[in-house]
């Protein structure tokens, strides 16, 4: 069985002081799902991740490697595919649907968010870092 890995982030900022997180229509597809993208030849997960964000929505972001999830499926027959997904805050950039991969951007609570995202998988996600973030936002540790 061929293996493949992608990365990513589920981005997050507060908007109107609340927690929006940034989602993505995919072009192959259509689907609603976060950032992401291959690992290309001789990059970390972090670097994939970074450079996935900036390709597909214009930002720049700041990367919280605390917050790793990896979700695995199989995307065709003979092939298994890794998704890495860190947390991560924009720095800055303007906002750029890539034109080849991205249909819309859109910023979402998590409770719009939950309802938008296509996959179950992609969902669990989301609900993992809303705990890790109240986690953490209650220690007062967070970047």
């Amino acid at each position: 069985m061929k293996r493949e890995k992608s990365c990513g982030a589920v981005l997050h900022r507060v908007q109107d002081g609340e927690e929006v997180f940034l989602l993505i229509q995919h072009k192959n597809g259509g689907h609603w799902a976060f950032p992401k993208g291959h690992v290309e030849k001789d990059e970390t997960e972090l670097q994939t991740a970074l450079r996935e964000i900036r390709e597909e929505t214009g930002y720049e972001a700041e990367i919280d490697s605390r917050f790793r999830e990896v979700v695995s499926y199989s995307p065709k027959e003979g092939v298994m595919k890794d998704v890495v997904y860190f947390s991560g805050k924009v720095l800055s950039g303007e906002e750029y649907a890539q034109p080849e991969e991205v249909l819309h951007i859109r910023w979402e609570t998590a409770g719009h968010a939950l309802q938008t995202l296509t996959y179950a998988n992609d969902r669990q996600i989301l609900q993992k870092l809303v705990r890790y973030l109240i986690q953490n936002a209650n220690k007062g540790d967070l970047k």
